[in-house]
């Protein structure tokens, strides 16, 4: 993930360099019609010549697609860098393409390993829990026996405070000693979990509303509903 992430901002600058307006095409860049639109040509500047029966031969563009290239086709150009940077835009896009199929098959692989693990299921009970989220919580956290209580495991995961007060200063703070990936998950999954569960989603907003960060009012001082069930069964 974190090399799909690299290429693909190197890919967003060099296209903002060398052709912006074609970057203005696409709202996302991991759109895969648009990456398989950017390597169905060893050049760049071909992009801008492909017939309408050839765009659409391009799996994923569809008519929508189609048109929308074709008017990006009327007025494109391309910078003097296009060249030789054109040729490693093209080599990202598909390198990203090859992630992107790595990256499906990985997640198909903790789905079914996900699938037979009891503590995976009761995590995955959890509204907003993917199943990539699921299966890293559930291999890092390992056993919940480890665990004495549900605080020791909301430490354990980053998801539990701790106490900075002094004389008259008031706060907290995330602890150091915490699992690095498995607070990852934590807040992709927590960010995904108040989108799906209002109760939580209330909570968050009444939190932001008191004035406090998005991380602290959704991560570090904030257990998610139902989380103590994980540990307690």
């Amino acid at each position: 993930m974190n090399d799909k992430v690299r290429v693909a901002n190197r890919i967003q600058s060099d296209l903002q360099a060398v052709c912006p307006e074609l970057l203005a095409i696409t709202n996302k860049l991991s759109n895969l019609w648009f990456l398989r639109f950017l390597t169905c040509r060893d050049e760049l500047t071909q992009l801008a010549r492909l017939q309408r029966s050839t765009l659409l031969k391009v799996r994923g563009i569809g008519q929508k697609y189609t048109r929308t290239i074709q008017q990006w086709q009327r007025k494109a150009s391309f910078s003097s860098e296009a060249s030789y940077v054109g040729p490693m835009i093209i080599s990202d896009a598909r390198r990203i393409l090859e992630l992107l199929s790595q990256i499906h098959i990985l997640d198909e692989a903790l789905a079914e390993l996900a699938d037979r693990s009891e503590l995976a299921c009761r995590i995955a009970s959890i509204g907003g829990f993917g199943n990539t989220c699921v299966a890293e919580l559930a291999g890092e956290i390992g056993t919940t026996k480890r665990f004495t209580s549900e605080g020791s495991l909301a430490l354990y995961v980053g998801m539990s405070p701790l106490s900075k007060d002094s004389g008259q200063h008031h706060g907290s703070k995330c602890p150091r000693q915490v699992n690095q990936r498995a607070k990852g998950a934590m807040m992709t999954a927590v960010a995904r979990h108040i989108n799906f569960v209002p109760q939580s989603r209330a909570y968050y907003d009444k939190k932001r509303a008191e004035g406090k960060g998005s991380q602290s009012s959704g991560a570090c001082s904030w257990s998610p509903s139902g989380a103590g069930d994980v540990v307690n069964g």
